[in-house]
């Protein structure tokens, strides 16, 4: 792992996962006490298109709850944004335990209070992290799917290869070097087979109800699966794109504060 620049209370970071290289931010809280802080990454999901300027989307959310009191840390998992590498289901797995060790060792973070919070893709993987490693305390799942071959484009191998390659997450043209090994990746990280583990630590489903790529039944057949504590909250109106949406990240807020022992603003 390497640190990188440092702006005010934004640092960038670059850490190896797999010999690729990730590229991050931590966003600490303004003015910070000497207490602990609890630790929380924010993970994004597969990008629908290629990547065009004048979106400060997920670093804006996350200095938003590091506002709120969270050690906040934000991630490219391989294949995108400024990280290196192509995607795959599997080094994405990689990629978030390499940023749950780099955040746990932050000097300032309590890691008996360390949360996920993932959308779409990020929240599967999050998922199937969780229910194997129990550094993480509580996970926020936005518009997770349950399984992947429910969705879109994800008919066949082929299909979606040539999805990600058109969207330029598959950047090089000998990956995979084995199409059928990249695919089994996807029965493998499967979030419904695997959820039930993350009991007794809370979990939190938040799903639209109008959401266009990830359809309900998703949040239904995940929360089905899933042990005690949990909860799943519904936001009406809604799509797939719940980091837009003031009513879910407001719920995200109020429920990672309280599993965290922060108290709400006043």
């Amino acid at each position: 792992m390497i640190d990188g620049e440092c702006s005010g209370q934004v640092r960038k970071v670059r850490l190896s996962s797999g010999g690729v290289s990730l590229a991050g931010e931590v966003h600490t809280p303004d003015n910070p006490r000497n207490a602990l802080l609890p630790g929380l990454i924010i993970c994004h999901g597969i990008p629908a298109a290629r990547a065009v300027g004048g979106d400060g989307g997920y670093s804006e959310l996350a200095g938003r709850f590091a506002r709120a009191g969270f050690l906040t840390m934000i991630f490219n998992f391989r294949g995108t944004g400024e990280s290196g590498g192509n995607f795959d289901i599997r080094g994405w797995m990689e990629d978030l335990d390499t940023a749950i060790s780099y955040l746990m060792a932050a000097p300032r973070v309590d890691q008996a209070r360390f949360s996920l919070m993932g959308f779409s893709a990020g929240a599967a993987v999050s998922l199937c992290l969780a229910a194997e490693d129990r550094r993480v305390g509580a996970v926020v799942a936005c518009a997770s799917p349950a399984r992947w071959e429910r969705i879109g484009e994800w008919a066949s191998a082929d299909s979606y290869l040539a999805h990600a390659r058109d969207v330029g997450i598959v950047r090089d043209s000998d990956f995979p070097p084995d199409i059928d090994q990249w695919w089994k990746g996807f029965k493998q990280v499967v979030p419904v087979e695997r959820i039930g583990r993350i009991s007794p630590r809370p979990l939190f489903i938040i799903h639209g109800d109008k959401d266009e790529v990830v359809p309900p039944r998703h949040a239904d057949e995940l929360f089905d699966r899933a042990g005690e504590p949990r909860e799943v909250r519904w936001i009406p109106g809604e799509g797939h794109r719940l980091r837009l949406s003031q009513p879910a990240m407001d719920a995200a807020m109020n429920w990672l504060r309280e599993v965290n022992g922060l108290e709400r603003p006043s």
